[in-house]
């Protein structure tokens, strides 16, 4: 009974997803739910790219939105126009020849906020629900060993559900610190506060939006794998505006929420600022729930950064061609689950030796970094040749479109 329960529920959301819910929402939803683990989960983000700023970080918010929806737009239809669904193929048609050095920085990265995020989530789990270290980033290592194995129809369906349990987690969180602060909250709009880091000019809050967005660009390419059923201009741009929307919405909750203690050092300097203000709001059992939260979302992350690289080279395994990978036209299943477990097993190493705590002081370099080799040629190639997809192909090196890409600019 159970195995054809689990058949109905598949075939209900392969269904759901041959329809709008797969062409513009499912895409919004994959890019928000990679996101959320380095970029909202322990909020030390919102606090050193919006918050800070006080009555200014409006303005970071703003940026955040923008910057996510041109970036989002623009990413699902140049994949659409020319077919490409990992990310090799995708970047080949921005940057040419020099795609392996995109193809060094996602790795590095995508490693480096896995191993950022398990060291958190690991000692949060620990702190707040008792799970011993080990244990809880052992059982996060077999849930992607498992998703990774079974495929993408699963990881779309996890993700869809997963989603849901975290927005619905912040959105808890967010009224019941704003149900107690918002006096306070009103108070620091009022008096245009930003003292917490002195004078706040419109252009450094705007920059520190920019960055947000720039070191966030190695989400995109964990959403490649489902922009195949875009065939339309409208779809990419529909679907891109609501990612930017989903991309965003959690990020001002949380900036706002944290007014209500601003410029509190206890909050404004704390390593996790989520725990003191929750601790403030709320009992054990808020904490507890905000651990499973923090365990939830380095398993999204995990996942779709995991699967974009798995995708990067099940579709170039030819390219690969050494051990037991020689004549190989695609990754076994076994394979993709073993790759998963083998890097996030490689990241967690990284995040128990302390190389971490010294690559992360790097992170605006990496910002800086994905904006040159990721935003600018999205911005400039990428534009276009998504009017006209001979332009510079020569040039680049990328042949003709896609065969078979179904192509419509309405």
């Amino acid at each position: 009974m159970s195995t054809g329960t689990s058949g109905d529920d598949a075939g209900l959301f392969e269904r759901l997803a041959s329809g709008p819910f797969g062409t513009i929402v499912l895409p919004a939803i994959i890019l928000q739910s990679v996101l959320i683990g380095g970029g909202y989960a322990t909020g030390r983000e919102i606090v050193t790219y919006g918050a800070k700023y006080g009555a200014a970080g409006w303005l970071a918010v703003v940026g955040i939105w923008i910057g996510f929806t041109v970036m989002a737009v623009l990413t699902f239809e140049v994949a659409r126009t020319f077919g490409a669904y990992d990310y090799k193929r995708f970047i080949r048609q921005l940057i040419g020849r020099l795609w392996p050095a995109f193809d060094l920085l996602f790795v590095v990265m995508a490693v480096l906020v896995i191993a950022i995020m398990a060291s958190a989530a690991g000692n949060i789990m620990e702190q707040t629900i008792g799970v011993p270290y080990l244990a809880g980033v052992s059982a996060v290592v077999a849930v992607v060993g498992v998703l990774s194995y079974a495929g993408e129809s699963l990881i779309e369906r996890f993700k869809t559900g997963g989603t849901a349990f975290l927005y619905l987690a912040y959105l808890v969180f967010g009224a019941l610190v704003l149900s107690q602060t918002w006096g306070d909250v009103t108070a620091v709009f009022a008096a245009g506060d930003t003292s917490y880091v002195g004078e706040a000019d419109a252009l450094s809050v705007l920059q520190s939006g920019i960055l947000y967005v720039g070191y966030n660009l190695v989400v995109f390419p964990a959403v490649f794998f489902a922009l195949d059923r875009q065939t339309s201009r409208r779809e990419s741009v529909v679907s891109g505006v609501l990612a930017g929307a989903l991309m965003t919405i959690p990020f001002a909750l949380t900036y706002v929420s944290f007014m209500g203690f601003y410029p509190a050092e206890g909050v404004m300097g704390a390593a996790v600022p989520w725990l003191p203000v929750l601790e403030r709001v709320g009992g054990p059992g808020l904490i507890a729930f905000y651990g499973v939260v923090m365990g939830w979302t380095l398993i999204e992350t995990s996942v779709g950064l995991i699967h974009a690289l798995v995708d990067r080279l099940d579709e170039n395994i030819a390219d690969v061609a050494v051990g037991p990978l020689d004549g190989q036209t695609g990754l076994s299943k076994l394979q993709r689950g073993g790759l998963a477990v083998a890097v996030l097993v490689g990241a967690l190493v990284l995040s128990r030796v302390g190389i971490v705590a010294l690559v992360a002081q790097g992170y605006t370099t990496m910002a800086y970094l994905f904006i040159a080799l990721f935003a600018v040629p999205l911005l400039t190639v990428g534009v276009l040749r998504i009017r006209n997809p001979d332009w510079g192909s020569s040039v680049l090196g990328t042949g003709e479109v896609a065969a078979g890409t179904a192509r419509s600019d309405d």
